[in-house]
């Protein structure tokens, strides 16, 4: 049974319409990278997960249970990181977790335990005796992060986690968002940072004025956004034009550019056939000097299906 079902999920306020017709499906261990721009819609799906909005038509639900029909059971199955950290200022690290632990039902007993393994797993273990207030905003996220981990969550709802880091921040939070898929979590992640995005998303989806424009695994969506994918390599100067005749004969190959010093070459092939693109070369006497798919470029593709509307 899927952990994360949406079906035709609609939200209106008044005669703004934030989310329509939206349907997704999320298995165990699953990373969905929720992309848009501002006043997409992004923020309103994750709340009406988190239960906090009630939807005006469609369904939701986590494991199995309607957001909108049982809550509280619903709080007991997701951990919800809010773009706002809120005020503690007050609090010592310790504390605050302890205060979200007892929120969740959590026994006494059990908890200063489970703070430690989260501090440990946050890396915030030499914080604990620290005020809040006295954290730097990295690591506020990841106390934010450690506070939905208390009681242990199948589902993760992160709305903009890494919003405002220093690119230090922003790696540890990645990094610390891939050991959770390792756990087996699962998490629906709402961000701007969109190459990171595609370094540890399983699949994503592109939200535009409250319609889901393209979901999917990043590979398909490249493909069919795309058209295919990107070869780079390079050769010697005198090899050139020899190289690009020869590959606009190879099966699968769309077209030849050379961008400076590096001929380009769009193809939709499979992954198992982009052998035969070097083969082609070598057998040919070209001399390859390097040869690499182009890293998925998620960018180009949110600037090619979204329009820059806003609901």
């Amino acid at each position: 049974m899927p952990l994360v079902e949406i079906n035709h999920l609609r939200k209106e306020y008044g005669d703004l319409v934030a989310v329509k017709n939206l349907s997704l499906t999320l298995n165990e261990g699953e990373i969905f990278g929720f992309i848009g721009p501002n006043g997409a819609g992004k923020t309103t799906t994750i709340k009406i997960l988190a239960t906090l909005l009630d939807p005006s038509a469609g369904s939701a639900k986590v494991d199995g249970i309607e957001v909108s029909q049982d809550p509280e059971a619903v709080r007991s199955k997701i951990g919800y990181m809010p773009d706002a950290f809120g005020v503690y200022d007050d609090f010592k690290v310790w504390e605050y977790l302890d205060f979200f632990a007892a929120s969740y039902r959590v026994p006494k007993g059990d908890r200063p335990g489970l703070i430690d393994l989260v501090l440990d797993l946050t890396n915030l273990s030499v914080k604990k005796d620290a005020y809040v207030e006295s954290l730097s905003r990295g690591m506020k996220q990841r106390l934010c992060l450690a506070r939905t981990l208390v009681h242990n969550p199948k589902v993760l709802l992160l709305d903009e986690p890494a919003s405002g880091l220093d690119p230090r921040a922003r790696i540890e939070i990645k990094e610390l968002l891939k050991e959770l898929r390792n756990m087996g979590k699962t998490i629906i992640v709402s961000s701007h940072i969109l190459p990171e995005l595609a370094d540890f998303c399983t699949s994503v989806g592109i939200i535009e004025r409250g319609e889901m424009i393209v979901a999917g695994p990043i590979e398909k969506i490249m493909k069919e956004v795309l058209g295919g994918r990107v070869l780079e390599l390079r050769v010697p100067e005198a090899d050139r034009a020899q190289a690009m005749a020869i590959l606009r004969d190879v099966d699968h190959v769309r077209d030849v550019a050379l961008v400076s010093e590096t001929i380009r070459v769009d193809y939709n092939g499979t992954l198992d056939d982009q052998s035969g693109v070097l083969l082609a070369l070598i057998q040919n006497g070209v001399r390859v000097q390097t040869f690499a798919e182009q890293d998925t470029d998620l960018e180009d593709i949110f600037l090619r299906v979204t329009k820059g509307l806003v609901a």
